[in-house]
């Protein structure tokens, strides 16, 4: 069985560019990177005793989803409203690019969002004006690494996939062809 990035490399990237009538073969639409973000602010303001604890266990799961340790986030600016201070630390980001962002996006369409509960897929309209899709999961139980037992907290996470397309139709038939599962 080939893996995605080959299938791209010898299937897709082809057709692709024989579809859109492309010169290059380089130039037809691909994935760029994958940039997966978490949200923690909720925990670290409410519990600030706490707050290293939170951030090393969202950390170690977020890596063992990635395969790649997570850079974390500061605030950029203080709101006395939400009692959060310039620095504090509010959010944790991984980008996977290569031989990692193929891995985890075969891992995605294959094996997590068929776990989702009651998915019926991603909606196409999801899909922006430059072909990049952007995709909210609710906990981090669905990927198969993380065990509910071993779990403290709850964590959803946005997952935005970029790619090269030109414009919406592009991206759209990219991620067709990869096999995400878009419906209308």
């Amino acid at each position: 069985m080939q893996s995605l990035r080959e299938k791209y490399s010898k299937v897709i990237a082809p057709k692709l560019q024989k579809e859109f009538g492309l010169k290059n073969l380089f130039s037809s639409p691909r994935v760029k990177k994958i940039v997966i973000n978490v949200g923690v602010g909720r925990w670290v303001i409410k519990d600030t005793g706490r707050r290293d604890e939170v951030l090393k266990k969202v950390s170690d799961d977020l890596a063992l989803i990635t395969g790649q340790k997570p850079q974390i986030r500061p605030a950029k600016q203080s709101i006395s409203g939400f009692s959060l201070r310039e620095g504090m630390p509010i959010g944790l980001k991984v980008t996977l690019r290569r031989k990692r962002m193929y891995d985890f996006l075969d891992k995605l369409i294959n094996i997590t969002l068929p776990r989702v509960r009651d998915f019926q897929g991603v909606k196409k309209s999801k899909i922006d004006r430059d072909g990049n899709i952007t995709i909210g999961i609710d906990e981090q139980l669905v990927f198969s690494e993380i065990s509910a037992d071993d779990t403290d907290f709850f964590f959803g996470m946005e997952i935005t996939i970029v790619t090269s397309a030109k414009d919406r139709e592009q991206g759209e038939k990219l991620l067709r062809e990869i096999g995400f599962p878009l419906t209308s």
